[in-house]
């Protein structure tokens, strides 16, 4: 009997233990969108609302329920649709985007250069973009390495980074590797035709094979030696962090995202990394690759382009308003891009060309500012489209986001306001009347005395 009821006293106290930590436990924020037209992307649009739950879009629909605790906003009928995806860009780094320093420079990494105080990345926010793809610059037949970052303003620069996105390297054919334009004192540095900048990503693949056999033959070695009385290690090969970065590209760890303007350059390099089989994810630009649409959509190769954009150089002459449209409609996955902090804000703009340009239907138009490009980015489980148990990344905007006259009014990261226009303009208005008053006591007091 004693020990019974010793038994229910201790079931007892761990009942009201584990009541107590549940009732002192952190409740995730909730955040209501009321009476908004939705655009989901992926599926059909309504009239309704968002229920997001922390960081995640947990229900949507007509006629959704404020639990107690739930902040509510009214939306009053504007539309909302997935935050935007700028696939291509620059911004939020320090200092310069291109390495000039040597022909190939697989070993650096914009990671290192985070700028999370960069102002574009606001401005950005303004203009409904949430997520980004920011990368080294098109200097180099293998460039740099680029990141994905969600737009978190006023966070710092580990926090911005896109938990889970692969990582990319940047590669670039054409007149800027070759520096055709460049017109500098001294040797020109090889290599100088197109063939040339083909030929050096080629040459750079082989030496990476024979450094990866090398570390492979030393671990062989090392496994061999162990557990033998009076064996002697091997001496292992020298640590090349270039050659270390190009090799990952071999093993699949670096997507590749390949400047590249002309039509027969984009099929060359197709060929160059199904041969070394590689995953070449992008085009960046890809001006002509209205040209080659089978062999991009055989060979699952993205492009990431311009609306309207181009004839800036001798390369970027041959295409027209109708190429995104005409890849899209022809089975390849575009998404449009800024490549400039001034456009990057007015995205939903060049997605609108692509309905008076080609004849896009509007959700197909608004696909290539959203989904595709987090296909692009390997990001789409999360991002890219209003589905529940998706990120809350959203844009909110006073009319269809492709009418000519709408604005964005709000823009949420992960389920928290990064930007609220009207809380904006409010706060303004009142530093600028601070202001004044502080202007004009100088003078009331001037006149007192």
């Amino acid at each position: 009997m004693r020990r019974h009821t010793i038994g229910i006293i201790i079931l007892a106290g761990l009942f009201l233990t584990a009541g107590l930590l549940q009732a002192g436990a952190p409740t995730e924020k909730r955040l209501l969108l009321k009476n908004g037209h939705i655009l989901p992307v992926t599926g059909p649009g309504f009239d309704g609302d968002i229920l997001i739950v922390g960081t995640k879009i947990a229900k949507l629909g007509p006629g959704l329920a404020a639990e107690p605790g739930t902040e509510v906003i009214d939306l009053k009928g504007q539309w909302v649709m997935p935050g935007i995806i700028d696939s291509h860009s620059h911004i939020a780094l320090e200092g310069s985007v291109n390495e000039m320093g040597d022909l190939i420079t697989a070993e650096v990494d914009c990671l290192d250069i985070l700028n999370p105080e960069d102002i574009n990345i606001y401005y950005a926010l303004t203009g409904g973009v949430t997520t980004i793809h920011t990368m080294h610059g098109s200097a180099n037949p293998i460039g740099g390495k680029g990141i994905v970052l969600k737009l978190k303003w006023g966070a710092s620069a580990a926090d911005m980074v896109f938990a889970g996105a692969p990582r990319t390297i940047k590669w670039a054919l054409g007149e800027n590797p070759k520096q055709s334009n460049s017109y500098g004192i001294g040797k020109p540095r090889y290599p100088r035709s197109r063939m040339g900048v083909e030929a050096s990503i080629r040459v750079e693949f082989e030496a990476a094979k024979d450094y990866m056999k090398a570390w492979q033959t030393y671990d062989q070695k090392v496994k061999a030696a162990q557990g033998k009385k009076d064996a002697v290690l091997p001496l292992p090969p020298r640590k090349d962090y270039r050659l270390e970065a190009i090799a990952d590209i071999l093993r699949g760890k670096y997507w590749i995202r390949c400047h590249a303007y002309q039509a027969e350059e984009m099929e060359a390099i197709i060929r160059l990394c199904k041969e070394y089989g590689v995953k070449l994810a992008c085009f960046e630009h890809g001006l002509e690759g209205y040209r080659i649409t089978n062999e991009l959509a055989a060979n699952h190769v993205a492009v990431s382009t311009f609306a309207d954009f181009w004839a800036y150089k001798w390369e970027a002459y041959n295409t027209m308003p109708q190429s995104a449209a005409l890849m899209a409609r022809r089975g390849v996955l575009v998404g449009l891009n800024s490549d400039d902090a001034e456009r990057m804000r007015r995205l939903f703009f060049d997605a609108a060309k692509t309905v008076r340009f080609g004849g896009l239907t509007e959700t197909e138009a608004l696909k290539t500012i959203t989904i595709n490009p987090a296909i692009i980015l390997g990001v789409d489980r999360w991002t890219g489209s209003l589905e529940a148990g998706k990120d809350a990344d959203i844009a909110v905007f006073s009319r269809h986001p492709l009418d000519p006259y709408t604005v964005c009014q709000m823009t949420i990261v992960d389920g928290k306001v990064y930007f609220d226009r009207a809380k904006y303009l409010d706060e303004r208005a009142k530093a600028e009347e601070a202001k004044k008053k502080s202007a004009e006591a100088p003078k009331l007091k001037d006149k007192k005395d």
